[in-house]
């Protein structure tokens, strides 16, 4: 399942999670109006991969209370520390996405659409529910004791902050006194709680900057044990040293055998030799580069262009590894069916279109005991795109009781995305969203649903 949203303004966050399956491809395909000029001369590929593109693969678990059931075994001495620390870890990080998920769709008065308080109620309870849950579970053991309380001290404090944001972002009417009443009081308990447990000292308290990047620091323990390690490697360098001796050795052979018969032709180094010679030398500093290039796009073409390898933090072994690829591309060039998703429009034919793609491979065996999922984030920065928007705002001229007003309608451009997943269990699956972008953020994101197009099924999950 692949879900997309926003995250702080001008970032496109893909996730998808992969299952016990221990292979999976991904690809994804980017529609940029032709108008914004966006093409490899532009960016490249590799400028785009290392400044736009940032990936996070954690473990993962659809086992919700399997940390809590680790948490009373380590009790009783039947888990070891390690083993404890990764489920806490785990059962944490996974709240704080669930949590985020739902405030999130909580927010979509933002988009007009009106929320009851039966459905903040719902998520209250649930939040209320999971921390009384892991509060029931306080380890023995010193040490255990002390990442636990690092743990709780951040998921109280991200609740409240969650909670707060609700408060500031619901629409001041209908339900809105009850509920803001309700949130309050949570949050002042969870204040208290800290207080109570003597979490966080009174400076940090009274300071908010000092609060936030405590908080920061306790996010990163957490995320330290579930989130694998990467180790990206550029694929090719060996074979562009190997092309760029051929294209070199291939250019001194032409200009080697042209001086050979430019000496016969001239007999003996005139003034005609030597400006002969010089455009021959010339002609190689044109070409040599030329040559090069179209060497090693016949050499590299169709082959991937990075490989990350995954390491367990606990245990610093491998446990996978992603062949990735990134090209600019055509419309004619994408498979049928992205094709037909996309509809063949003279509009589309003008779109620059950015393809994404990887194969991923999980040692399963190799994961921690318990675990046999991991799922990947991946941050995508439109910046690059956005800056090649056109400033200022468009006039719109209006007629309302026979008066003529002006407006001026800020520029915005529609960007579509189109994402294959495919796994060999499952087959291939497909999604669609509509990105509405201005010059400073991401506007909107759509969720299009798509009908079956052929026998293979076609996903039509909501995103995130």
């Amino acid at each position: 399942m692949v879900t997309v949203d926003k995250q702080d303004g001008i970032n496109l966050k893909i996730s998808h999670s992969m299952t016990s399956n221990k292979k999976s491809t991904l690809d994804i395909y980017l529609f940029v109006p032709g108008e914004l000029g966006l093409s490899a001369d532009v960016v490249q590929e590799n400028e785009f991969y290392y400044s736009s593109i940032t990936q996070k693969r954690t473990y993962y678990s659809d086992q919700t209370l399997l940390p809590l059931v680790h948490s009373r075994l380590a009790k009783r001495g039947r888990l070891s520390s390690t083993q404890y620390r990764v489920s806490l870890s785990l059962f944490a990080y996974q709240y704080v996405i669930a949590l985020d998920k739902a405030v999130s769709q909580l927010n979509k008065h933002e988009q007009g659409q009106e929320v009851s308080a039966d459905e903040v109620d719902e998520v209250i309870e649930l939040a209320l529910d999971i921390l009384k849950r892991l509060r029931r579970s306080i380890p023995y053991e010193e040490g255990l004791k002390r990442y636990y309380a690092n743990i709780d001290n951040y998921l109280s404090w991200y609740t409240e902050q969650r909670f707060l944001s609700l408060v500031a972002h619901l629409p001041r009417e209908g339900d809105y006194r009850t509920i803001k009443e309700r949130l309050v009081t949570i949050v002042e308990r969870e204040k208290a709680h800290r207080k109570l447990n003597d979490y966080n000292s009174q400076h940090v308290r009274d300071d908010v900057t000092r609060m936030s990047n405590k908080m920061r620091l306790l996010r990163r323990l957490i995320e330290h044990p579930i989130v694998l390690k990467e180790k990206t490697t550029s694929l090719g360098k060996n074979v562009k040293r190997a092309v760029k001796g051929m294209a070199t050795g291939l250019v001194m052979v032409f200009v080697t055998i042209t001086a050979v018969l430019a000496r016969d032709y001239w007999g003996e180094i005139t003034a005609s030799f030597i400006i002969a010679m010089s455009f021959v030398y010339a002609l190689r500093e044109i070409f040599k580069d030329d040559l090069r290039d179209v060497l090693w796009r016949m050499f590299r073409k169709g082959k991937p262009k990075w490989r990350k390898v995954y390491i367990d933090p606990t245990t610093n072994k491998a446990v996978g590894q992603k062949l990735e690829w990134l090209d600019y591309t055509s419309l004619l060039k994408l498979p049928d069916r992205i094709q037909m998703i996309r509809k063949k429009r003279v509009v589309q034919r003008e779109e620059t279109i950015l393809h994404y793609s990887s194969e991923t491979e999980m040692s399963t065996s190799k994961f921690l005991s318990g675990y046999e999922e991991t799922r990947e984030s991946m941050i995508v920065n439109m910046r690059a795109i956005t800056r090649l928007m056109d400033k200022g705002a468009n006039k719109v001229y209006t007629l309302n009781n026979n008066q003529v007003s002006r407006e001026s309608v800020e520029k915005r451009h529609l960007l579509n995305l189109i994402i294959k997943e495919e796994s060999k269990s499952s087959g291939p699956h497909y999604y669609r969203w509509k990105v509405v972008l201005n010059r400073s953020k991401i506007v909107a994101i759509e969720k299009i649903p798509l009908h079956d197009l052929s026998t293979n099924d076609i996903s039509t999950t909501a995103s995130e």
